[in-house]
């Protein structure tokens, strides 16, 4: 169980983002927790978006329609973006 804040690099990839497995065992991340995810693309540290959402078996977090297009830029496609994750516990 996620018990404190992290933060890490990820890449946009299909809609999706990819927890890397050293973080998921690092600190027990589980698919029943509810967390905050808090993501902004690399460099961007205005266009900050949070949303509530668990963690697939498979280590991937799904990304919101709306939350995605709030991160474009004038119609920027996001497909292998970096971005930078913040998770939480909700």
């Amino acid at each position: 169980m996620l018990d404190r804040k992290i933060t890490f690099t990820g890449i946009f990839n299909s809609g999706r983002i990819v927890v890397p497995k050293l973080y998921r065992l690092q600190h027990k991340l589980e698919g029943s927790q509810v967390l905050k995810v808090s993501i902004n693309l690399a460099g961007d540290w205005s266009n900050k978006q949070s949303f509530i959402t668990k963690i697939r078996k498979d280590g991937r977090i799904g990304i919101p329609k709306a939350v995605q297009c709030r991160l474009k830029h004038k119609d920027q496609n996001l497909q292998g973006c970096n971005v930078e994750i913040t998770l939480e516990p909700a």
